[in-house]
Parts: C-alpha cells; sequence; structure tokens
C-alpha cells in the first residue's frame, strides 16, 4: 500500500475479475509462507490463495536475504586475520620482529647472565666434576650470544663479539650446537668442537653461519648415520678486514699485523671452553676449512698437534703466499704446512689425521696436483695419517664441499676422535 506525500492512502484500482489463475501441474511443493492476513480487496495471505473475487495472486517473490551482520563481521574477520598471516610471513622472512627470534639471547644450556663454570653447561645443581673426567666443565666467563637463526630442528646459530684477549684482535664468532647437547642424556657429557672456517675474505662474516650451504644439518644427519661426531660448531671471521685487492692475512701471526693466528688457535677455542662442556684432550678438537680457509685450518693442526688432532681442507693451498710475508722469510716458514709436517715427521708425533677433498674441475688448476704432492711426500708417513676424496666435476666450490665431506672425509676424522666424553 503507498502513500500520497500529504500522508493521505491511496485507494487500490479495482478492476474485474480474470479467469481464474490455473496452477501448473508441478504443483508448489515448498513451504507454505504467511505474510500476515488477507486484504480486504482479495490480496492473497498465502503463496497460490485467491482473494474473495477469485482472483488468485501468483506467488509472491520472496525478498532478498539479508546477510546477518554476524556473517558481515566473520568475513571481515577472516579477511584481517589473511591479511595479518600475510604481513607476519613477510615480516618473519625479513626477519622484523616481533616475528622472528633473531637476536634473542641464546645460552647454549647456560642460565643468562649464569656462571658457565658451576656445572656442565652451567647448570647450578650439577655435581662436583670427577678429576678423571675426560669431559672439561665450562670454565667462565660466559659470553653474551645472541640468536643468528633457528634451525627446523629448534637449535641456533648464535653469535657473540669476542675480545681476544691473547691476539689482541675483536672480532665476531658464530656457534652452533646439534640438539643432543641439550638431551638430558649428554647433560654430563663434553663435546667435540669444530672450528669452521672459510674461504673468501672471511670477513665481516663467516659463510658457514648461514644454513644456505647445510653443514649444520649435515652434521647432525652425519650423526644419525653413524658416520660423524656431533661437533659444536665454532665460526669466526678469518680475516680482520675485507680482503682488498688479495691482501690476506693466512691465518697467521704475521708480524706487524693483527694475529689472527692466535686469534684461531687460542681464543676462539678459549672462548669455547668457556661457555660449553667440552672434550679436554686434543681428542676432541679439529678444524675444517675450504680454500683460503682449508690452508687455515690445515697449517693450524701441523702446528700446534699438541691441542688439534685433525682437520678437513677442501681446495686448500699448501703453502702461505700472503703479501703481507714481503720481508718475514723466517716466519713465514715457521707457517709452512710443507715444512711443518717434515718437522712433525722428525719429531715422531703426536698422531694428526688430514682429510683433504679437491675437485678435479678447481678453478685453480694447481690445486689437485699440489695437493697429492703433499701427500705423496708427507702423507700416511710416521704421525701424519692423510686421505684424499676427489670430487668428479667438483669446483672451487663451498656448495660442492658440504655433501661430499659426508662420502668419506668426516669418518676418516670422526673415527679417531672422541665425543660425547663424561
Amino acid at each position: 500500500m503507498s502513500y500520497a506525500p500529504d500522508g493521505h492512502q491511496y485507494q487500490p484500482y479495482r478492476q474485474e475479475p480474470e479467469p481464474r489463475y490455473q496452477q501448473p501441474q508441478s504443483q508448489y511443493d515448498g513451504p507454505t509462507v504467511a505474510f500476515g492476513s488477507a486484504d480486504p480487496y482479495g490480496s492473497p495471505d498465502q503463496y497460490g490463495a485467491p482473494g474473495p473475487y477469485g482472483s488468485p495472486q501468483p506467488p509472491a517473490p520472496e525478498p532478498p536475504r539479508r546477510r546477518s551482520r554476524g556473517w558481515r563481521w566473520l568475513i571481515a574477520g577472516v579477511s584481517v586475520l589473511a591479511l595479518a598471516g600475510i604481513a607476519a610471513g613477510v615480516m618473519s622472512y625479513y626477519e622484523i620482529p616481533p616475528f622472528t627470534d633473531k637476536g634473542k639471547d641464546v645460552s647454549f644450556g647456560q642460565p643468562a647472565g649464569g656462571s658457565g663454570g658451576t656445572g656442565g653447561g652451567g647448570e647450578k645443581a650439577a655435581p662436583k666434576q670427577p678429576a678423571n673426567s675426560k669431559m672439561q666443565m665450562p670454565t667462565d666467563p660466559s659470553a653474551v650470544f645472541k640468536n643468528s637463526m633457528t634451525l627446523a630442528d629448534g637449535t641456533h646459530v648464535a653469535v657473540t663479539t669476542l675480545d681476544g684477549k691473547k691476539s689482541g684482535f675483536k672480532g665476531k664468532v658464530w656457534v652452533w650446537a646439534p640438539k643432543e647437547y641439550n638431551d638430558p642424556k649428554f647433560a654430563k657429557s663434553g663435546f667435540p668442537v669444530m672450528i669452521a672456517l672459510p674461504g673468501g675474505a672471511g670477513y665481516p662474516t663467516n659463510y658457514w653461519m648461514g644454513t644456505d650451504l647445510g653443514l649444520q644439518t649435515s652434521i647432525s644427519k652425519w650423526y644419525s648415520e653413524g658416520k660423524s661426531k656431533p661437533f659444536i660448531l665454532a665460526m669466526p671471521v678469518l680475516n680482520p678486514g675485507p680482503d682488498d685487492k688479495g691482501i690476506y692475512w693466512d691465518g697467521s701471526d704475521i708480524p706487524g699485523q693483527p694475529k689472527m693466528g692466535t686469534w684461531l688457535t687460542e681464543d676462539v677455542p678459549d672462548l669455547m671452553k668457556a661457555n660449553f662442556r667440552t672434550v679436554k684432550s686434543r681428542d676432541g678438537w679439529a678444524f675444517m676449512g675450504s680454500s683460503t680457509g682449508g690452508f687455515a685450518g690445515l697449517k693450524a693442526v701441523l702446528k700446534h698437534p699438541d691441542k688439534f688432532k685433525a682437520v678437513i681442507a677442501s681446495g686448500p693451498d699448501i703453502v702461505p703466499d700472503s703479501s703481507l710475508w714481503k720481508g718475514y722469510d723466517k716466519e713465514k716458514a715457521e707457517n709452512n704446512p710443507e715444512i711443518l709436517a717434515k718437522q712433525l715427521i722428525d719429531s715422531k708425533g703426536p698422531d694428526v689425521y688430514l682429510a683433504f677433498q679437491v675437485g678435479d674441475s678447481e678453478s685453480n688448476p694447481k690445486t689437485l696436483p699440489d695437493v697429492k704432492k703433499f701427500i705423496a711426500t708427507y702423507g700416511n708417513k710416521g704421525p701424519i695419517h692423510t686421505s684424499l676424496r676427489v670430487i668428479a666435476g667438483g669446483k672451487h666450490n663451498a656448495k660442492t664441499y658440504v655433501p661430499n665431506m659426508g662420502e668419506g672425509p668426516i669418518e676418516f676424522i670422526s673415527k679417531v676422535m672422541e665425543g660425547p666424553v663424561e
């Protein structure tokens, strides 16, 4: 019923009855919906019910259903959550707090700000270490480690800035401990340590700290397969500055330069001993590295066989060749693996284990011949034990070296190392 502008009602137009409405054979069998009482002029009060004048009315169209306010709120809420999820994923990918745990403290079993020397991994209630134990409790002082990344198994790669007391050099060190380190089964056990050195500049980062090369996950996998020890990784910067114009430090104490040899062989191990349950003897200490890092690790083991037992050297240089040695021939010879190997053989010990792996398509065509010559001259003579894996099609590439470590080199050194030990 409609209304005139002045509020009076318009009377409906009355017409003569038309022939009675014939329903189709297919009867409407849906529910009868009432819209109220019939109006006095014959409007139907139900679908198909004629008015008093016999003029049936066809079913009135069902009014459009209006979505409830609750439904609209539900749709809006789901949309907001979806957008929030996308945003959170983006922020997590770009490591934007609070959607990442990057930068948070990592204790590696030690209480935050606590003393590592009070028990294995900082456990205050741990019993006193027996005198004959092969495990070394953390010695202090505890470092502040910040999470760099979290792996799928919940372990962390963390970083600290180490002020080297013996070298005088201050730089970053990344560390990682396998999940077994926090397993209650190994709560009183010391773990072996591997110092992993990169090639190239090795500054301001150590590329082994990233998860793209898969070093950490590979060690966990190899341990589960019985090939490897569950090494704790120490991943320090290799050089004190950028490799500018071919300048690098050979992982050595070059006169007049930062003492990078002392940094790698004393300060970094001291950091690990201060913060982790480690192995007392050299049987729990090793190096691994590629290219320049392979040279530095090889030289460190040959120069300090009383501290380190093994190395995996991938595509390494065999002799020092930094331009910074100019004028220091005596000191350069003291850091030459060939000379150090001869001295170790002459002194009859202690035993060291050198696992080499080299691609047959290295960028430097001399790499493989030089390694083979070194092994032929010094390998498997007296205290020097060597192995060589030649990687078919392998190039001077860290991504090539990691998976091939699991095809012999990691097993070669793990067989002679100890850990976890009590």
